[in-house]
């Protein structure tokens, strides 16, 4: 199988690097160096080139590269969906994000229409012992990458839902003010419900019977929605005023996990058991894309071998190359990724003076 691939990837003054140009050529992708030589912001760089903030959910002033502050700029050839697309995002400076598609003015949701990214950064090897948030954020990514129009939905459902919220805070008491905006939530939160379901379903699906080292996650939701999300809203008016804020919809939703063949929660799980739960996710995510859409989904993944044995790192590279997957993934070391052999295209990447530089090792 011929997965999703950047071919040509081109960053200017994008955090430490000045300017870098990476020739791709579909294999997986294995980037070493120091702590601190770049290499997590070629990873962000490539996260952009998919709706939202990125990997790290950094803002467009905050990824310009210091002391210049002149704007940033990420430029790919890629191999999409539907054929290749030259696909350019950038911010100038104090000026929003934009996006260019073939030489058009486009939308971040149209990125997710031509290719899908998904990732796992080590800032997520906390996701079942921290806040019910990020498990959201989490969960609503994975969603996107069957549904692009989630994004929308989501946006659309805040956008209302601060709306309503505000009229809360302010005591505001006209029921025609707070009518309209739950009609607009109502409508959103079918779709986030609907898109979160149908996700969870494929998800585990991808997981029964799958050949692969990493174990079993049952995803499930807590609670359950009302089923008239309109009238909840209309009727919990007076509760959600005293608490200045929305008590109920799917903003409030957690995405629960369990380790199938233990039957043990994934919070209660150890902190390489709770790593392995993230992976097998990250792969039945990407078995279902390449599955449901005939070409398997760019990965990155950030320092994803720093926690395994030797025995799990070779299993996580043979499913990878297995699924045909460009996976762009980094470690301090080369020797990570020796299993990979002539597999992968291998970069290294140094850091002097504040500039990172980026050079192919070819054997």
């Amino acid at each position: 199988m011929r997965g999703l691939a950047i071919e040509t990837l081109v960053l200017s003054h994008f955090r430490s690097h000045r300017a870098a140009r990476l020739q791709l050529d579909g294999r997986p992708v294995a980037i070493f160096g120091a702590n601190g030589a770049g290499k997590t912001n070629i990873l962000e760089a490539v996260s952009l080139l998919s709706p939202g903030r990125g990997l790290r959910r950094a803002g467009a002033e905050e990824i310009a590269r210091r002391p210049e502050a002149l704007g940033w700029k990420v430029s790919a050839d890629l191999r999409g969906l539907h054929g290749a697309h030259e696909v350019e995002t950038w911010a100038e400076a104090g000026a929003q994000r934009q996006v260019r598609i073939d030489g058009k003015a486009a939308t971040q949701v149209m990125l997710g229409r031509i290719a899908r990214l998904l990732w796992l950064v080590p800032a997520m090897d906390r996701l079942w012992i921290e806040a019910a948030e990020g498990r959201r954020r989490f969960l609503d990514r994975m969603t996107m990458s069957f549904a692009p129009d989630h994004a929308e939905a989501v946006l659309a459902y805040e956008k209302a839902m601060r709306d309503r919220n505000r009229l809360l805070k302010d005591q505001v008491g006209d029921p025609h003010w707070y009518g309209a905006l739950e009609a607009r939530m109502a409508e959103a939160a079918a779709l986030i419900v609907a898109h979160r379901a149908a996700a969870l379903a494929r998800l585990n699906a991808a997981q029964e019977g799958a050949a692969t080292a990493f174990p079993h996650a049952a995803l499930s939701l807590s609670g359950e929605e009302p089923e008239d999300l309109a009238t909840a809203w209309a009727e919990g008016r007076r509760r959600d005023m005293a608490a200045g804020r929305t008590l109920i919809g799917p903003h409030r939703t957690d995405l629960l996990a369990v380790y199938a063949a233990k039957g043990v929660g994934a919070d209660q799980c150890s902190t390489g058991e709770q790593k392995a739960l993230l992976i097998s996710l990250i792969l039945a995510n990407a078995r279902a894309l390449a599955e449901d859409l005939g070409a398997a989904p760019i990965l990155l993944l950030d320092e994803v071998a720093a926690h395994l044995d030797a025995g799990r790192r070779a299993a996580l590279y043979d499913e990878l190359c297995a699924l045909g997957a460009q996976a762009l993934m980094t470690g301090t070391g080369a020797e990570l990724f020796d299993t990979l052999g002539s597999r992968a295209q291998v970069f290294e990447v140094a850091e002097e003076a504040g500039v990172s530089s980026v050079r192919e090792i070819v054997a």
